[in-house]
């Protein structure tokens, strides 16, 4: 990243003969999203668990933190590279795991793989993808992440675990908070329900040990491979024992999404996992759960330089970001909005996006007096 990042970018949205695929702002993506989308994706998308209270509270937690811009620090010159998990980035920015996105996309994972790697950025491909695994890594080569939901078969787990090994992803990051589906409520009105009809079992049916648990291939009994896989991976909670069986199984960097307690990221830490996400799903999970902006400070305080601390929920800004990166995050993980590039242009739609995020913190952090992410320290952050 160079200092020309803002004004690059800038220089190619003004006096265009026609607008952008999408809205360059971040937060308003959602409301053009819903112009555009069926109800019943949409909803999938955007919606959260209960009352939306979870949803609300990630959005509110930024707005309690303000900048304070400091002058004359020379911020004309910045660099935004950072090195995870020693892998050089443009930014620390990674693409989070978002299932089933054909549902805004036919091309899906496979446009967002495209636009990620153009910029250089780690996507985290889904268990739930639309596409396999394999076919998601060979659409382009960017650096490569795998979420699991963890089947509570041994075999079908290392299986996955060995496809993607195979496959280029070096990161595994594992999903703890969300062994049960939360109460959904727009999806329950709306009777809407992609996982029961089979959307998001790619990588399943692409499973040779996961086809030879079944008493038909897929191809002649689909709803029963697609029962028997949802049941695989929803109703069983793991222990921190279990995780330092994972731990034991993949050999690259392993993250544990989902703490927003810090015993649980000691705990984490503990069981030898590389790095935490802070993250309500989204505030898909549980109805009134604490912002995680709000969790991400004491999580970053207890893990201290053991351990990476990644941030997820809410981000839709490059003052998003920033405050974030302010507050403990060593990386922020972006999803929605960059899913809503994706239903409004596919593969530029997803590419914009990410291109207006990275321009956005640039031109934030040169405007704070910020002149490398090392410098975002709380100090920068007033209370509202």
């Amino acid at each position: 990243m160079t200092d020309t990042t803002f004004s690059a970018y800038r220089s190619e949205l003004l006096g265009r003969d026609e607008p952008p695929p999408c809205s360059t702002d971040g937060a308003a993506l959602e409301e053009s999203a819903r112009r555009i989308m069926a109800p019943g994706p949409f909803g999938y998308v955007a919606g959260g668990a209960g009352s939306g209270a979870t949803v609300r509270a990630n959005r509110e937690a930024f707005d309690r933190h303000r900048i304070v811009p400091r002058m004359l620090r020379g911020a004309h010159k910045r660099e935004l590279g950072v090195r995870l998990f020693g892998v050089p980035l443009p930014a620390p920015v990674v693409l989070a795991p978002i299932g089933v996105q054909t549902l805004v996309h036919p091309d899906g994972e496979l446009a967002v793989a495209r636009a990620a790697a153009s910029v250089g950025l780690p996507m985290t491909v889904s268990t739930t993808a639309s596409y396999p695994l394999e076919q998601v890594a060979a659409a382009a080569a960017g650096p490569r992440w795998f979420q699991l939901y963890w089947p509570d078969d041994d075999e079908v787990c290392l299986s996955l675990l060995d496809r993607a090994r195979r496959s280029g992803y070096a990161t595994l990051v594992v999903t703890a908070d969300n062994w049960a589906f939360g109460w959904r409520t727009t999806d329950l009105d709306l009777g809407y329900a992609p996982a029961a009809d089979g959307l998001g079992s790619a990588n399943a049916l692409a499973d040779p040990v996961f086809r030879r648990r079944l008493a038909r291939p897929p191809e002649q009994d689909r709803p029963a491979a697609v029962a028997r896989w949802a049941a695989m991976f929803t109703g069983t909670d793991r222990d921190w024992d279990q995780l330092a069986w994972l731990r034991r199984q993949w050999a690259g960097t392993l993250l544990l999404k989902g703490v927003l307690h810090a015993d649980d990221a000691r705990q984490a830490v503990a069981a030898g996992v590389d790095g935490v996400v802070v993250s309500n799903h989204g505030g898909r999970q549980v109805d009134g759960a604490v912002a995680a902006l709000d969790a991400l400070p004491a999580v970053a305080a207890a893990v201290g330089d053991r351990a990476t601390v990644l941030f997820d929920s809410g981000i839709r800004t490059g003052a998003d970001m920033v405050k974030a990166l302010c507050l403990g995050a060593d990386a922020v993980c972006v999803g929605r909005p960059y899913l809503y590039g994706l239903a409004h242009g596919g593969e530029p739609g997803v590419r914009h996006v990410l291109r207006s995020l990275l321009a956005d913190l640039d031109l934030t952090m040169a405007l704070s007096g910020v002149r490398a992410i090392d410098e975002l320290r709380p100090g920068l952050l007033r209370p509202r």
